[in-house]
């Protein structure tokens, strides 16, 4: 009977065992505490980043050296895009363009006028789009195909980097198995920008009840919603390279989630100003190729009306969209091996 007691006793204290020794591991891991300063001493931990401009220089190389591959990649999910969502509207196009003009005339005048339209018909389309509300089933295969652009292009990269010779279609048959798992921890991804969303909502909402004219209410709503942002970009730091991390063999999400925090543990803001800086670049590429584009398709059509049926902005777009999810998860994965590499270096 004594024996028993102690066998009773010994189940009942195992999992509070078992909760004990989880959180001894996650301080030794975490050095942070709640309310108290950490000393730097604990918290500091090296990271050899090559410049901004340099290491995307290497993400570029490292595309174009393999472009027979990557070229390919996009070509082939952008026409899935097209076939299965759809491109943008060229009527809704012709209608901003037409209506830019009818407005624009007496604001914007000579050859920096046009440019200043093509801005100004840019920033339209970035803000609205030119495509209407999706339909659910649309809206599912964006997902899906997003999923496996960032699943073939790491798995691609993952493969190049590690000397194997691998195909465009070796990628699109072997790596989509982890998409469950990169679909929940891309779930989480959209939960964690909750308050950078309704930052954008009050925003707007103060916006138009004039509470941003000035005063205390105006300087407390500034406060709340940059600690909102603040919020969100502290959770999506780790995310991404979980994003990454989720796709090796036998990962489960929560794994990845764990092993990601503790990668950017004191490291968290060099590697937000890198992603940071992979948005930056990808604006500045889509507003330098856009921009362009759209003055060629008002010459082309102000010579020829006839081929105003032509969409030729919206596939830009198109093609835009898919290259730059390829290059920003060749981004963040290479980013993400930088890491691994200078943690692998003998202390």
């Amino acid at each position: 009977m004594p024996t028993n007691s102690k066998q009773i006793l010994s189940n009942v204290k195992k999992p509070f065992t078992a909760l004990r020794t989880r959180i001894a591991s996650y301080k030794t891991r975490r050095p942070h505490t709640s309310f108290r300063l950490t000393r730097r001493r604990d918290y500091k931990r090296s990271l050899e980043l090559p410049g901004f401009f340099r290491f995307t220089g290497t993400v570029n190389k490292t595309l174009w050296k393999n472009r027979k591959i990557f070229i390919p990649l996009a070509i082939v999910y952008a026409l899935l895009s097209s076939v299965l969502v759809g491109i943008g509207s060229q009527e809704t196009y012709s209608a901003l363009t037409s209506t830019l003009g009818d407005t624009g005339s007496e604001i914007f005048q000579g050859n920096l006028g046009e440019i200043g339209k093509a801005s100004l018909l840019f920033v339209s389309i970035a803000g609205s789009g030119l495509s209407s509300t999706p339909t659910d089933i649309q809206q599912l295969y964006t997902i899906i195909l997003g999923l496996l652009i960032w699943l073939t292009t790491v798995w691609l990269l993952r493969n190049i980097l590690a000397n194997h010779k691998v195909r465009m279609r070796d990628g699109l048959y072997s790596a989509g198995s982890p998409i469950v798992a990169t679909f929940l921890v891309s779930l989480l991804f959209i939960i964690q920008l909750i308050p950078i969303a309704l930052a954008t909502i009050g925003y707007s909402a103060a916006t138009a009840s004039g509470l941003l004219n000035g005063g205390v209410a105006a300087l407390l709503f500034w406060i709340v919603a940059i600690l909102l942002c603040i919020m969100s970009l502290y959770w999506v730091t780790s995310t991404f390279f979980a994003l990454i991390i989720v796709t090796l063999p036998g990962m489960y999400p929560a794994q990845a989630l764990r092993t990601a925090g503790d990668m950017v543990i004191g490291r968290r803001l060099r590697i937000l100003l890198r992603l940071l800086w992979m948005l930056l670049v990808i604006v500045v590429t889509w507003i330098v190729v856009t921009i362009p584009f759209i003055l060629l398709d008002s010459g082309i059509k102000g010579l020829w009306p006839d081929l105003e049926f032509l969409p030729i902005i919206p596939v830009v777009l198109l093609i835009l969209g898919v290259v730059s999810f390829i290059w920003s998860a060749s981004y963040v994965y290479l980013l993400y091996r930088k890491v691994v590499d200078d943690d692998a270096k003998p202390a």
